[in-house]
């Protein structure tokens, strides 16, 4: 899960990794990243493709020089002209501007690691970028009618979905987990300190260089030496972004009744590749398909959305934003959602859930332009349940994710008690990318005038307070 310059296609040769050690004992798998020949899917239409990864693939990937190059400056993902389109006045319903974003992960000790990586902002915890003009994209527009067509270019994984681990030296680091866990009591001091500030990468090699030369499971470690809502914390950093996220949705599933909120955190706004990526971990982890789960827990409409969800199809950012599209989708929006009796669900969900981030924003901004409303209102007016939530949440990320995250982790503090749970998966999830999470703190003390860090040690205490805190910070 990620945050994170030559041309894509061509990975840097491997250089500068001590070599790890042979793989045994306890340990994950290595997923590699995708072998797909396109460039990284972005939140925002026709962005520049994605920097180069800090950890090489280790033999996956295309040949250097086999993707297009960048189109030259000023083609596309400048703002639009004042009035374009019918663009709604700036800040209505557009999309901030945020600064560049800076290194990602803790500063590595200098004889170990590389240099520390720049990931772009792609993926569940990626930031969308402002409204993009609805001129003619360098990639041309598709032909008429054929809006939502399989996307031009297939993006790779988020960093921590597609390769899990490198060939890095992580010594230190096992070593002071080692000793954390020595003699009577745990160091927890030590342990918050040597998992606050990885990486997703770097995160999976830590556990699984553990496990394999200590010949020992540092989650079962965790389980036996740590309890209450500091144990929940440790095991969902340690487990990493893709199997956090596929315990995360076990958990909401087993026994009696459904945490939907878990369901709608992981699943809505993802990418093809996060989305596949999962799907294939859920599998590994639990023998059992996540979808026939889904169909276990859920029912009627809300089913079906989230089958629609997992089936992962949506358009690539790379699909151009056609006005003519965008217009052809308001409208059939607008019938579908015209009473409550006669509302066509299943087709207001179809729209939804195929379109890239860039497509619902310009939807979003379309609708409004013509009916006066926004479209958020009309969901809230026509669905209740878990799939308002749902629809509700998709069309918040795509519009502002940073913002969208703020509030859900306000949601998880507010009133009587604290969400506990929640509030972990949540903070977890922004703080694998260290810029967004700024950005997550910077839109929390816009909207809600309170500092994040001050607002969770409000509502924890001792060990646990300390470890979301490092997290945030």
């Amino acid at each position: 899960m990620s945050y994170y310059n030559q041309q894509p296609g061509g990975y840097p040769p491997q250089q500068g990794y001590p070599p790890a050690p042979p793989a045994q004992g306890y340990g994950q798998p290595q997923y590699p990243p995708s072998n797909s020949p396109y460039p990284p899917q972005q939140q925002g239409y026709n962005q520049p493709p994605p920097m180069n990864q800090q950890y090489p693939p280790q033999g996956y990937g295309p040949p250097p020089g086999q993707y297009p190059q960048q189109p030259p400056p000023g083609q596309y993902g400048q703002p639009p002209p004042p009035n374009a389109y019918g663009a709604p006045p700036a800040g209505q319903y557009g999309q901030p501007q945020y600064p560049p974003q800076q290194n990602y992960g803790s500063p590595a000790p200098p004889q170990q690691y590389p240099p520390a990586q720049q990931y772009p902002p792609q993926g569940q915890y990626g930031q969308a970028p402002p409204p993009q003009p609805y001129g003619q994209p360098a990639y041309g527009a598709p032909p008429p009618g054929q809006f939502g067509a399989p996307p031009i270019q297939q993006g790779f994984p988020s960093p921590g979905y597609g390769q899990q681990t490198a060939p890095i030296d992580v010594t230190q680091q096992v070593e002071a987990l080692n000793k954390s866990f020595r003699g009577f009591g745990t160091d927890e001091k030590t342990l918050i300190k040597t998992i606050a500030k990885q990486d997703p990468i770097q995160m999976n090699t830590i556990r699984e260089q553990y496990n394999q030369r200590l010949m020992s499971d540092v989650l079962k470690r965790i389980e036996s030496e740590t309890s209450g809502n500091f144990k929940t914390g440790l095991l969902t950093v340690f487990r990493g972004p893709l199997m956090g996220d596929c315990w995360a949705l076990y958990e909401a599933m087993k026994g009696i009744g459904t945490k939907e909120a878990v369901l709608d955190d992981v699943l809505i706004g993802r990418s093809n590749a996060d989305i596949n990526a999962i799907k294939a971990e859920y599998q590994r982890l639990f023998k059992q398909s996540l979808e026939s789960d889904l169909r276990g827990d859920l029912s009627a409409g809300t089913e079906q959305l989230f089958v629609m969800v997992v089936a992962a199809r949506r358009n690539e950012e790379t699909v151009p934003v056609i006005p003519q599209q965008v217009e052809a989708d308001v409208t059939e929006l607008q019938r579908a959602t015209g009473s409550m009796i006669s509302k066509d669900s299943a087709q207001t969900c179809q729209i939804l859930t195929s379109r890239s981030d860039a497509q619902l924003r310009a939807i979003t901004h379309a609708y409004a332009q013509r009916y006066h409303k926004s479209l958020e209102s009309v969901v809230k007016s026509k669905f209740s349940g878990h799939m308002e939530k749902a629809l509700l949440l998709l069309l918040a990320r795509a519009n502002n994710r940073a913002a969208s995250d703020a509030v859900q982790l306000e949601e998880t503090m507010a009133g009587l008690g604290t969400r506990d749970t929640l509030l972990i998966q949540r903070v977890v999830r922004a703080h694998w990318n260290p810029q967004h999470m700024a950005q997550v703190r910077a839109e929390f003390q816009k909207t809600y005038k309170k500092d994040l860090v001050k607002r969770i040690k409000g509502e924890t205490s001792g060990d646990y307070e300390r470890l979301l805190v490092a997290l945030v910070e």
